[in-house]
């Protein structure tokens, strides 16, 4: 046994089931190891930020880590983005990272890089294995630091002859690290806070966006009265009809401080006072109201839900929950094809169970006026705002959940940066619906170029937030990468062809023009 196969065999005694990868040279010791051990799957992506972008949509709906298996510094390099949204997702991934062998590193080879200096800003823990003898143990580490609750970003350094040199055996697994628990006096801070009557905002992030997190804090709020919020991009949240409505957070400042306003007491879960995304001249960047008192129910590494529920006990909350969303959705609507009126379709059409991977940006919207009256849904959000996240983090969530229909609603711009994982889909038998709405522009930096107070535009200026020139053809993109398309131009059409989308199975495409 070398090396590499101690690790694979170590990885899936751990619980990794699952391998997101783009391979190289580094890594065929690695390779030629899968078809000695079984119970790994294997995925490939044609990009590392298709891979890493995968492993997070798997990791946050399957709760537990998939490995990557990227090529030396560059190849991570390349991946990069999708994993700056996994750490700010708190998503469990264990990045295997090929390097060259512990003695060619002294010959500056070409492709020798900084492999440490890529890793660090998005991983929890990183470590180089210095022996064939320690992979298998340094593989357990990994897998224990991924799942450090909420979850972790985890990267190990495989030097080539570590992976190729003789190992003993595979590690057993480690102990799965468990949520702290709430203080008693957070939870005695809190339930005072709610008794007394002032405005109050639990605002929540993270496993208590889930429903058991959510009806007791829709008990809390039948008996104090309390908004329940989550933040513009949260992981993940359960949304729908018989579950409790979740107010989001607004994406501009101003629109914050509105949202804010009246506030007396803001009772975090898991999350941190709202803040603007970017500074902007002349508009706030903290917009909670500043005489407003912020408790910390639950830390990012505390079990939010166990938190909220003993808040309700303490409270004496309602037994039923405030703010069900009741059974209702909407009709198919007529008139132009708009955000508004494909988000009206997608939310008639949807079925119960699905995974929504919502990179709509300014076009993506239009649902999630109805959010809480359709079919039962997850809704995954692009958390750290590095765009060309939609895409694989669809491709992920359908390889975590097979039997339910994922939808990535995404803009055209952003999907450009990463349109590979559509291949993998169909490599896979995924069952994901893209809808694509193309205004042909990167049309929230329009926005974005009014709001910063940068001076007049000019051609100059709009030419580079233009997608017109050439336009982008994504029926043929599509169907190049062999997924089935078509394109939208009416309420009529795209109704139909979302409805046919939604009542088959596999990769499906479906270009919105707007």
């Amino acid at each position: 046994m070398n090396g590499a196969e101690s690790l694979l065999r170590t990885l899936v005694g751990s619980g990794v089931e699952v391998c997101f990868g783009n391979p190289g040279t580094s890594e065929m010791h690695f390779v030629a190891a899968l078809d000695r051990v079984e119970g790994m799957r294997t995925v490939l992506g044609l990009f590392e930020g298709v891979v890493t972008g995968m492993a997070d949509g798997y990791g946050r709906m399957a709760e537990k880590p998939a490995a990557t298996l990227l090529h030396l510094g560059p190849g991570l390099a390349n991946g990069l983005a999708n994993l700056h949204n996994a750490r700010r997702a708190a998503t469990p991934i264990v990045n295997i990272v090929g390097d060259h062998a512990t003695y060619h590193a002294q010959y500056d080879a070409p492709l020798a890089s900084d492999v440490r200096g890529f890793a660090r800003p998005v991983s929890g823990w990183v470590h180089s294995s210095v022996s064939a003898r320690t992979v298998a143990a340094d593989g357990a580490r990994a897998v224990q630091a991924a799942l450090q609750y909420p979850g972790q970003i985890a990267t190990l350094i495989l030097p080539a002859d570590t992976a190729w040199l003789e190992a003993d055996h595979p590690a057993p697994a480690l102990p799965k690290p468990l949520p702290a628990t709430a203080s008693a006096e957070a939870i005695d801070q809190a339930a005072v806070a709610l008794k007394s009557g002032r405005k109050t905002m639990l605002l929540i992030r993270g496993a208590a966006l889930k429903e058991s997190g959510l009806n007791a804090a829709g008990r809390i709020a039948a008996t104090s009265g309390a908004r329940i919020a989550c933040d513009t991009f949260a992981p993940r949240c359960q949304r729908g009809a018989g579950r409790v409505k979740v107010e989001r957070v607004p994406y501009f400042a101003e629109q914050i401080v509105e949202f804010m306003k009246g506030t007396q007491q803001l009772i975090l879960v898991g999350a941190n006072p709202p803040v603007s995304f970017f500074a902007y001249p002349n508009k706030p960047s903290w917009c909670t109201p500043d005489d407003c008192k912020i408790l910390h129910l639950a830390h990012v590494h505390e079990d939010g839900t166990a938190a909220l529920e003993a808040l309700a006990d303490a409270v004496k909350a309602a037994r039923d929950p405030a703010h069900i969303g009741s059974p209702g959705k909407p009709d198919i609507p007529a008139g132009p094809l708009n955000p508004q009126t494909a988000g009206q379709i997608i939310a008639h059409f949807l079925p119960d169970g699905a995974i929504i991977s919502d990179e709509g940006a300014t076009a993506g919207g239009g649902m999630h006026r109805f959010a809480a009256n359709i079919a039962p849904h997850d809704h995954l959000a692009l958390t750290g705002g590095a765009i060309g996240q939609g895409i694989p983090l669809a491709t992920g969530a359908a390889v975590a959940c097979p039997d339910r229909k994922v939808v990535c609603l995404h803009g055209d711009g952003g999907a450009m940066y990463t349109p590979q994982a559509l291949w993998t889909q169909v490599r896979e038998s995924l069952d994901v619906t893209t809808v694509i709405f193309a205004n042909r522009s990167y049309a929230i930096l329009n926005i974005e170029l009014a709001r910063v107070g940068a001076g007049e535009a000019g051609p100059k200026a709009f030419s580079m937030l233009d997608l017109h020139n050439p336009e982008l053809d994504w029926v043929k993109l599509a169907s190049g990468m062999g997924v089935e398309a078509s394109r939208a131009t009416s309420v009529e059409g795209f109704a139909s062809q979302f409805a046919s989308a939604m009542s088959n199975r596999g990769p499906r495409l479906i270009e919105v023009v707007l």
